[in-house]
């Protein structure tokens, strides 16, 4: 019997029409449809709802039942909980099926999305892959200071209960200091809150700030995580542009250009995730004078600030807006190597007097979870202090240095690839020759490279980067396993054309 998914690859074909000319037409005609959503469309894994159903007919030119195979699934029923007309087997019983909220109809993460569902799926089969898809630095070799060890293993016994809802006071007061030595202005305990990671730490200020319409600016390409928090806190993502020709630094102008009466904030990502940049003071300063014009809020997500190379230094933007009120992130997944104890901060700096309702929103977020993991909380001081091990890594010899001369040369010497040279991080974001390898839809680049190759990566649309240009590749492995994963590519490209 022929699927949903049968008749639109042959509607599709019939019109000529690639899955990217879809999303495309909807943007024109100003529907959220992202790439994930025709790809899991095409694939069979779901169905629209009704309003993306007639959309995709009109597209298409064919009758939406025709296309929908009269299918009561999803599309000629209400997005609400879905009574069924097929009986159970309790005799005859209508069946309540619950679907998921129509608040995430619009939400993505292609970090963890369709390609690596389809690479959990190979490995399930037996297939070994190998992953340079997520910033995750234990899998490839790197261990936890010992010490972060050994304290945390002393003190789990006083860790069995709930903290206060900001933080341990020595984690808080730990990262002051660290927030001291980074010159953010007007900072007290009473500014700092703990999280599961930075993530949580998202989710919460975005849910605290946006109401519906709100918009936020956020950089393309992007940590997709941003975005997707936005738009489930009813707020409306508007990308500006990193400039690939000026070291993937914002376009200031572009930033200028989509501000409005709605505009509450900018996000920065600096270091950049997924690009590898450091913006120098002089661009951070140019941020700092548009927000200041238009009375903006500044989140700036800098978890990888100890991750900074070439004896270049990280400045955090919120030391350059003592009259602003600015949130920064950090925390020690990525420097101390503990992604998986969940352990993040952010620290609110400048002018809270402007802020003092948005504040309260915090805190109440903040009461609601409880608290963050204790156990984690409890090493961040001695984390902090005494000698920086991550500091060995990103110097000449150390290994994330050395593993990103490598990936860097070695990516770019393959003919039609080339890249900005990361300054700091973990990733490095290059650029594809499209018209090289014909090359119009680039999840599926990456869904065949990893079919053919066995080597998961994440296309540039994972990170809200429109055209089908780009990729992440993460440079944790050993230079050993770098090399594997970089002959893999090359040989891919020697044939692969779309």
């Amino acid at each position: 019997m022929e699927t949903f998914a049968d008749r639109l690859k042959a509607a599709m074909n019939e019109q000529g029409l690639k899955q990217v000319d879809l999303v495309r037409l909807a943007q024109q005609k100003g529907i959220k449809l992202g790439k994930s959503h025709v790809s899991q469309y095409v694939s069979g894994k779901t169905i629209p709802r009704t309003d993306i159903l007639h959309f995709l007919a009109d597209a298409l030119q064919v009758d939406p039942d025709w296309l929908n195979n009269n299918n009561d699934n999803d599309s000629t029923l209400s997005d609400v909980d879905k009574i069924q007309t097929s009986a159970d087997n309790s005799g005859g019983m209508k069946v309540r099926e619950f679907k998921k909220s129509s608040k995430l109809n619009n939400v993505l993460y292609d970090v963890r999305g369709p390609v690596v569902d389809e690479a959990a799926r190979m490995e399930e089969m037996g297939t070994h892959v190998l992953k340079l898809n997520i910033g995750n630095p234990a899998p490839f070799g790197f261990r936890t200071p010992d010490e972060v060890i050994y304290d945390m293993s002393r003190q789990l016994s006083d860790c069995e209960g709930y903290s206060a809802s900001a933080g341990l006071f020595s984690a808080r007061k730990a990262i002051m200091q660290y927030a001291q030595l980074k010159h953010l202005p007007n900072v007290t305990m009473s500014d700092i809150y703990t999280g599961n990671g930075v993530s949580e730490l998202i989710n919460l200020t975005m849910s605290a700030l946006l109401d519906t319409g709100d918009e936020i600016l956020i950089p393309s390409p992007d940590y997709p995580l941003w975005t997707a928090c936005a738009t489930l806190a009813g707020g409306k993502p508007v990308h500006y542009i990193c400039d690939e020709q000026s070291d993937w630094y914002p376009d200031i102008e572009d930033m200028r250009k989509k501000i409005n009466d709605r505009t509450k904030a900018i996000v920065i990502i600096n270091p950049n995730n997924p690009t590898g940049a450091l913006y120098p003071k002089e661009v951070l300063q140019q941020i700092v004078d548009l927000a200041r014009e238009h009375q903006l809020i500044i989140f700036s997500d800098e978890i990888y600030d100890r991750l900074v190379m070439d004896g270049k230094e990280h400045v955090s933007i919120a030391s350059l807006a003592p009259d602003l009120f600015c949130v920064t992130f950090s925390g020690l997944s990525k420097s101390h190597m503990i992604a998986g104890f969940r352990i993040g901060w952010m620290i609110l700096s400048g002018n809270k007097n402007i802020a003092r309702d948005y504040i309260e929103g915090i805190k109440m977020l903040s009461n609601m979870r409880l608290c963050s993991n204790v156990p984690a909380q409890s090493i961040v001081q001695t984390a902090l202090g005494g000698h920086q091990s991550v500091n060995d890594y990103i110097v000449p010899g150390g290994r994330i240095y050395e593993q990103r001369e490598y990936v860097y040369k070695a990516l770019t010497d393959i003919p039609g690839i080339s890249a900005v040279k990361p300054q700091a991080a973990f990733y490095m974001f290059p650029k594809i020759d499209t018209k090289k390898f014909d090359i119009v839809n680039d999840e599926k680049f990456a869904l065949d490279l990893l079919r053919d190759k066995k080597l998961l990566i994440v296309h540039g649309g994972g990170f809200n980067w429109k055209e089908p240009d780009h990729f992440r590749v993460v440079y944790l492995p050993r230079i050993e396993i770098l090399k594997e994963a970089v002959e893999k590519i090359g040989d891919f490209l020697s044939y692969y054309r779309q």
